[in-house]
């Protein structure tokens, strides 16, 4: 009996309270309604950019098989949150166990660093196009597409695996409520009863490095785009290079900008209402805006989705 008991008081204190988005909105009801749409819009748009990417043969190029790798990021980005939050609104209830939050931990630190370094990937991916364009296919053939996106998966996985054993493993006898629509790093860390300043530091400094390597590759890569670009004779070429890199540079500044303020602005900066709302920017509204920037943006994703939906109206007719 005693022992039941234990067992069922260490389950309750074991548990986390998610005290997310809809603790803080006059209309709940609306909101969840809001970001269920929101959460369709990312998933329909990325599983379409994936199937057009793979079904249209003109497609099939590094450039848009790194977008596919980035939209497959941002679908599992987005369920690893969003779909939780919205049934805990529905059924009432806002706990996460110690494991289900470790997880979901490790799931968003793995797939947030995958994009960081499938972001860099991709910015050298345009730099060899537009700067090498005649060694094109051999400097980007298929072995080294792949090479560069499991790297990514690695190193991102790195974060995950460095990361969520340590702040799981800090001792909480403070308050068990998390100021958080999901369990992220610097919310848990608040919880801790003990010292944490070491760990904030190596974090930090993770984050540095990771920063660093990424945005000197990043940074290299359109630099060296821009004067080849100012070079170009053909106003169509430039026109051309600078439509497709400036949908990567929108995805990265918006990526990185709420990355850079979760993990490395001071704690003087951070407010609980803040970081849910940057977080929201960088977990729900990114992956509904990539397949739009990519698309919208692309005339070759345009004019795939044309011949898709063309294809799709001449079937219906011949069922008819």
């Amino acid at each position: 009996m005693e022992n039941t008991t234990w067992m069922a008081n260490y389950t309750v204190r074991s548990d986390f309270e998610l005290v997310g988005l809809f603790s803080q909105s006059k209309h709940p009801a609306v909101l969840c309604v809001v970001i269920f749409m929101a959460f369709l819009m990312a998933l329909s748009g990325n599983t379409i950019l994936i199937l057009l990417i793979h079904c249209d043969a003109h497609l099939h190029t590094p450039m848009y098989f790194f977008i596919t790798q980035l939209s497959l990021m941002d679908v599992m980005y987005i369920s690893v949150t969003v779909p939780k939050m919205l049934m805990d609104q529905v059924m009432g209830v806002n706990k996460i166990s110690a494991p289900e939050c470790g997880m979901q931990m490790f799931f968003y630190l793995t797939l947030g660093g995958s994009e960081f370094f499938l972001l860099a990937a991709m910015a050298y991916d345009r730099y060899v196009a537009i700067c090498h364009p005649l060694r094109y296919p051999i400097l980007m053939n298929h072995r080294v597409c792949l090479l560069l996106v499991s790297s990514s998966w690695i190193l991102g996985s790195v974060d995950g695996f460095m990361l969520t054993p340590v702040t799981m493993t800090f001792p909480f006898c403070r308050s068990r409520e998390i100021h958080h629509f999901f369990c992220e790093v610097p919310a848990v860390m608040k919880l801790s009863c003990s010292d944490t300043s070491l760990y904030e530091t190596l974090m930090y400094l993770c984050c540095v490095l990771m920063l660093f390597i990424t945005v000197t590759v990043i940074l290299s890569s359109y630099s060296f785009i821009l004067f080849t670009i100012h070079r170009m004779n053909s106003a169509e070429g430039r026109k051309k290079a600078f439509a497709t890199c400036s949908s990567h540079m929108m995805v990265v500044i918006s990526f990185y900008g709420a990355s850079v303020y979760t993990y490395m602005l001071p704690t003087s900066y951070h407010t609980p209402e803040k970081d849910m709302i940057v977080s929201v920017f960088y977990t729900i509204l990114t992956p509904v805006l990539n397949p739009l920037i990519y698309s919208l943006r692309n005339k070759d994703v345009t004019r795939g989705l044309k011949k898709m939906l063309n294809v799709g109206s001449v079937f219906q007719e011949t069922l008819k």
